[in-house]
């Protein structure tokens, strides 16, 4: 039986489409993956990336698009809005029929390949991290890519789990793990004035009182004369995605400001959705097993 993952990588650039287009086709070069989704970010200079396949070709398949970013992104030209600390951002594997604990073998294995092959540091997060402090994504990326060039090298506590106590120098370093399934959900606020979405991002998020399993940050999307709240929800079963909207159309309509729009950056899961449909639509009795797409895939 198939043990079916989902790969969902992050790489450090979002401008030059040529680059992830190699990055992308270097998955898809690898026969029992299936390329989902590519997305592109030029305010952030970031690219998410989304396959699947059974577990054994996906682990081939991260390594090939580490690979490629190693070789085309450089770190020390890389100026973008989001948190980051190397070519190859972030690494996470998802089970879907897998097991968590073989999500946590791959990131395992996967990221030592990285770090022996590549001389890439590598660090463990999520499930699969080898300390609670590394845990959660931004207690790893603290300082980003510029301070954490200058601590990897001095502070112990900085130590990656694989590879060289220094950054590549120009790939930096990468964050490997497993995790459940995720939701990255920005809003968009017509206003110049960043502070108002640091604000409201501050308020939402869990780390200073906010919803549970909401991680938040306010950017300033330059090029739109917009600034945005962009999230990540680690748990839309905790935490909606209409719980957050509403949270932040309630406090943006107190400052007088307007929600422009909202986007779902890479995938999201059919039941999230139905979860907004249920609660604006004001459904009674709705479940699941009455969209056609779950009856199907059944």
């Amino acid at each position: 039986m198939a043990k079916l993952v989902e790969c969902v990588p992050n790489f450090s650039e979002g401008r030059r489409k040529e680059v992830v287009q190699a990055i992308a086709d270097s998955i898809k070069a690898v026969r029992g993956v299936k390329l989902l989704d590519v997305e592109m970010d030029a305010n952030h200079n970031r690219a998410v990336i989304t396959f699947v396949g059974d577990i054994e070709p996906v682990k081939v398949a991260a390594f090939e698009a580490a690979k490629k970013a190693v070789q085309l992104i450089d770190m020390e030209k890389h100026k973008g809005e989001h948190p980051r600390v190397g070519a190859l951002d972030v690494l996470p594997f998802v089970p879907i029929s897998a097991t968590m604990d073989d999500c946590i073998a791959a990131a395992k294995e996967v990221g030592g390949r990285i770090a022996k092959e590549l001389n890439v540091p590598i660090y463990l997060y999520g499930e699969a991290a080898t300390r609670p402090e590394r845990k959660n994504l931004p207690d790893v990326r603290k300082g980003e890519y510029e301070g954490l060039k200058v601590d990897i090298e001095k502070d112990p506590a900085r130590k990656p789990d694989y590879g060289p106590s220094k950054m590549h120098p120009s790939a930096g370093a990468s964050i490997v793990g497993a995790r459940p399934v995720l939701i990255a959900y920005n809003v968009d606020l017509d206003t110049k004035d960043v502070k108002i979405a640091k604000g409201i991002a501050k308020k939402i998020r869990e780390k200073d009182g906010g919803f549970p399993a909401v991680r938040a940050l306010g950017f300033e999307l330059k090029d739109r004369g917009l600034v945005q709240v962009s999230m990540n929800l680690v748990n839309y079963k905790v935490t909606p995605v209409w719980k957050v909207f509403e949270a932040i159309k309630a406090e943006a309509d107190r400052l007088g400001v307007k929600i422009v729009g909202s986007e779902i950056v890479g995938l999201v899961p059919l039941e999230a959705l139905a979860q907004c449909a249920d609660r604006y639509l004001k459904l009674e009795n709705f479940k699941l097993e009455q969209t056609l797409e779950v009856r199907l895939w059944e």
